[in-house]
């Protein structure tokens, strides 16, 4: 068990183009969100597809490659760790976000 770690491995398709953030360190930030679905058939016959949004953000050089070659619709494979935080909303609302910081990209299909 000493050998479990925070890990995450994903494959679906960006809901939008990247935003990307060029910070005033000089380094570079990508954020973006991929879809992935999965079917089922319900007790009915019917098949049913549920889709989950992943809210994804990238540093550096896999920040540079994804705002050089990812677009919208894009199918990628991407592998990072889960993490969660909280922020302040502009009406000073306290927020939470849970996030795939992602350390590896590959781009799929076409």
């Amino acid at each position: 068990m000493s050998t479990l770690r925070n890990k995450v491995q994903l494959i679906g398709n960006l809901g939008n183009d990247p935003e990307i953030i060029n910070l005033e360190s000089g380094k570079t930030l990508a954020k973006f969100n991929i879809a992935t679905n999965e079917s089922y058939t319900n007790n009915k016959g019917e098949k049913i597809t549920d889709t989950q949004w992943h809210n994804v953000v990238a540093w550096g050089k896999t920040a540079q490659i994804i705002e050089k070659y990812i677009t919208k619709g894009k199918e990628v494979a991407i592998e990072g760790k889960l993490t969660s935080r909280s922020y302040d909303d502009k009406d000073g609302n306290k927020r939470y976000i849970t996030e795939i910081v992602c350390n590896e990209l590959l781009m799929l299909g076409k």
